[in-house]
């Protein structure tokens, strides 16, 4: 009787704990790298330049149709202007992929992961995540929005943060009107 008693205990004990660690209703929707978009904005004083960079590959998880987490990998070597035309459009696109700015031949991804979810409102997220940057990784702040099978993230990037520092008046004085802004916009559009 003993030893039905401690059998039952202990079944009831594990059984407890394995479902304490299974989630509920989680699932992973992968990204459709080929629908989706990432569009960039970077400002100097003199003005700004946009562009866009493909996505990789990425997923988002969902717990009762809630994210609950993610996270997305974009291949800078795709990086370009959509402002410019000709000559000026490949000198930009070339100092972008450069040492100057991304190193793009040492670094040909970039990594967002994200680290907490909280809801901001209906269909709206508060995220926060690591992105990896030219091998180097910090924490950022996105809002995403998710209607249907489409999701959008804003955030504002510190380039200064990940060692881009060309231009930059963080890192170099008296650049007058040569002076390009530390932080650009990144708008992404997902696809799932």
């Amino acid at each position: 009787m003993k030893k039905s008693v401690l059998s039952l205990v202990m079944a009831v004990i594990f059984g407890a704990t394995a479902t304490a660690t299974t989630p509920i209703n989680g699932e992973k929707k992968d990204i459709k790298a080929s629908e989706s978009t990432v569009t960039w904005k970077g400002y100097k004083v003199t003005g700004s330049h946009t562009g866009t960079i493909d996505l990789k590959e990425g997923s988002l998880l969902f717990e009762e149709d809630k994210l609950t987490g993610g996270g997305f990998t974009i291949d800078m070597t795709t990086l370009i202007s959509t402002d410019l035309e000709g000559e000026d459009k490949g000198k930009l696109e070339g100092h972008l992929k450069s040492d100057d700015f991304f190193g793009v031949e040492s670094h040909p991804t970039a990594k967002l992961v994200f680290t907490d979810v909280k809801a901001s409102g209906k269909n709206s997220y508060e995220v926060t995540g690591n992105l990896t940057i030219k091998g180097t990784t910090k924490s950022v702040t996105l809002d995403v929005s998710i209607y249907g099978s489409k999701a959008t993230a804003t955030m504002k990037v510190d380039r200064s943060q990940f060692n881009v520092k060309y231009g930059s008046g963080s890192f170099f004085e008296n650049l007058g009107d040569k002076t390009i802004y530390d932080e650009f916009d990144l708008v992404v559009d997902l696809e799932f």
